[in-house]
């Protein structure tokens, strides 16, 4: 009998993928929740003698009030000044003299907190951050210099930098309800013009411990490592129960196309295509990050091929989707190639488009499509400090940590026939917003 070559190929990467996933390590955890309502994620790995304590607060741009935003990611730079016991300006000083490094990021949805210490520094990471959540200096010296920072970093990352409010004004669009309208920056009167009370009060409706997930990764001592938390954490009183949350499904459905023009201080034009999407973690989401990658991910994905490689329109192509706790977008992009109108690249967008709406992508290209997915989840839990966000993500956003073993069976299960159905629920016309971004005109 004549085995069919395309079949043959098929079950054995179907085969092949199996056994990969099968054999990637399953990363162990213990997770329990203090008195307060601290939720707590213990990792053992004693593969280097180093350890990572996570803190990740459920607090990020959309949970500000409209005519005060950017607070969460002020408060990122803010509990950085120092303590009850640590002194201004040695927050830092005490990681980097423990042979540490230490960071945090701000986001739509969370704010997160890490330190990566030699392990037997462990409860001095474990006392800072408890400190940092009981005791935090928040008073008009910190805050003011706070505020510099901030608005400094508002003007040379966003507002004075070529394309960079290219999020922010999309965004502005995309969303007319939905406190995802505004940037993680913020606006800058709204920081300078807050008050001492104002940002007190932010902090004291969500920095407590019922809101907030503490994941201590690395090579610990499990049971030496809860009688620490216990120590530290165990007593740091609970908040009012009061958190400014939106509601999920608070955008209205699109059904009419949005267009419009933005002059930026830039060289290259550029298009921009926003396609309202699921929430990240629903079934949908899976398929429409898939479909993301087949348009733009690496050179041989449809839109890349078609405007870069071959008809040479665009310098870059990207297709994405913002992953959020609520429904969010997906962002296409492109920049246009010397003397090429923005019209012409966006007639081969929308060629693609309807491609992926009118047909089944082919079993080779979904073959690909999970193969890329599983090399990234792998990649993305390598390290320890990886795996503490991601577990701390896993149980904040969807409320199940075990996810970090099990999602990408959720990719697997991914049909060519789902792509199908998601790229006709979401990428059509009056699902969008789309943007000509174009140089300033000469006055």
């Amino acid at each position: 009998m004549k085995l069919n070559v395309k079949l043959f190929l098929s079950l054995l990467f179907l085969l092949t993928s199996g056994l990969a996933f099968s054999s990637t390590p399953k990363i162990e955890f213990t997770e329990y929740t203090l008195g307060n309502g601290l939720h707590v994620i213990l990792h053992h790995d004693n593969t280097t003698p180093n350890i990572v304590v996570n803190i990740m607060y459920h607090v990020g741009s959309k949970n500000e009030h409209p005519e005060r935003t950017g607070f969460a990611h002020f408060f990122e730079h803010l509990m950085f000044e120092g303590s009850k016991h640590i002194e201004r300006g040695e927050f830092s000083e005490l990681v980097e003299e423990a042979g540490g490094t230490l960071n945090a990021f701000t986001s739509f949805d969370v704010t997160n907190y890490f330190l990566l210490l030699p392990s037997n520094q462990l409860e001095l990471g474990l006392w800072m951050e408890a400190e940092r959540m009981l005791h935090p200096v928040i008073d008009s010296i910190g805050i003011a210099t706070q505020k510099d920072v901030v608005t400094e970093e508002m003007k040379q990352t966003r507002d004075n930098r070529p394309y960079g409010r290219l999020l922010t004004e999309t965004i502005a669009r995309a969303f007319k309800t939905h406190t995802y309208r505004w940037d993680v920056l913020g606006a800058d009167p709204h920081i300078r013009n807050a008050t001492d009370d104002d940002i007190k009060s932010f902090h004291d409706m969500f920095y407590v411990p019922e809101n907030a997930v503490l994941v201590v990764t690395g090579d610990i001592d499990k049971e030496q490592t809860k009688k620490w938390i216990e120590k530290y954490f165990g007593d740091i009183p609970r908040g009012n129960g009061e958190f400014r949350r939106p509601y999920k499904n608070a955008e209205p459905r699109r059904t009419v196309e949005l267009r419009d023009t933005v002059y930026d201080n830039v060289q290259i034009p550029a298009i921009i295509q926003a396609y309202m999407i699921p929430a990240q973690g629903t079934p949908d989401f899976y398929a429409v990050e898939m479909l993301g990658a087949l348009l733009s991910q690496g050179q041989s994905s449809r839109l890349y091929r078609r405007l870069v490689d071959d008809e040479q329109k665009a310098l870059q192509v990207a297709s994405f989707p913002l992953g959020l706790e609520h429904p969010g977008i997906n962002l296409t992009f492109a920049l246009a190639n010397m003397g090429v109108d923005l019209e012409d690249i966006e007639a081969v967008i929308n060629e693609e488009m309807h491609r992926v709406r009118t047909e089944l992508i082919s079993e080779e290209e979904l073959q690909k499509l999970k193969n890329q997915q599983e090399s990234q989840f792998v990649n993305s839990n390598t390290t320890i400090a990886t795996r503490a966000r991601n577990l701390a993500s896993y149980h904040l956003l969807y409320g199940d940590a075990h996810l970090i073993n099990t999602e990408l069976e959720r990719y697997m299960q991914v049909t060519r026939e789902d792509i199908l159905r998601v790229a006709n629920e979401y990428f059509r016309e009056d699902n969008r917003v789309v943007i000509f971004w174009l140089p300033k005109q000469e006055s």
